[in-house]
């Protein structure tokens, strides 16, 4: 009995040290939203880099609402930026998921928020 809650504890152990990342321990920055092409080839692009602050490795999921002029939300798309791969503390990734959305005229603002972490 002893040995299996010592093999359960040491399988435990690492999920628990990667509880303690959080969606507030990842920061989006330099965040650009463009319409690229014209007509109904335009497609959109919305970079940004996401950066993790958290004191362990691990990834982020981001979610990208488009709004229309009175703040509906047109459209929402999410993904992870760093796909599978855990950023380490400080670490950055660049992303577009603009190319997730399809454009629409009426889209006029744009927001980022980190929805989930995980430890791949």
């Amino acid at each position: 009995m002893k040995t299996v809650l010592v093999a359960t504890l040491l399988l435990v152990a690492p999920i628990a040290a990667h509880a303690a990342c959080a969606a507030t321990d990842f920061a989006i920055q330099d965040v650009k939203v463009a319409a690229v092409g014209s007509g109904i080839a335009t497609r959109l692009s919305v970079k940004g880099k996401l950066v993790n602050n958290c004191s362990a490795a691990a990834a982020a999921q981001v979610r990208l609402d488009a709004k229309d002029g009175s703040g509906n939300v047109l459209a929402s798309k999410m993904g992870w930026p760093a796909g599978t791969t855990n950023l380490s503390p400080g670490q950055s990734v660049d992303f577009d998921l603009g190319r997730l959305l399809h454009y629409q005229s009426d889209m006029q603002s744009y927001q980022l928020s980190v929805v989930e972490v995980k430890a791949w």
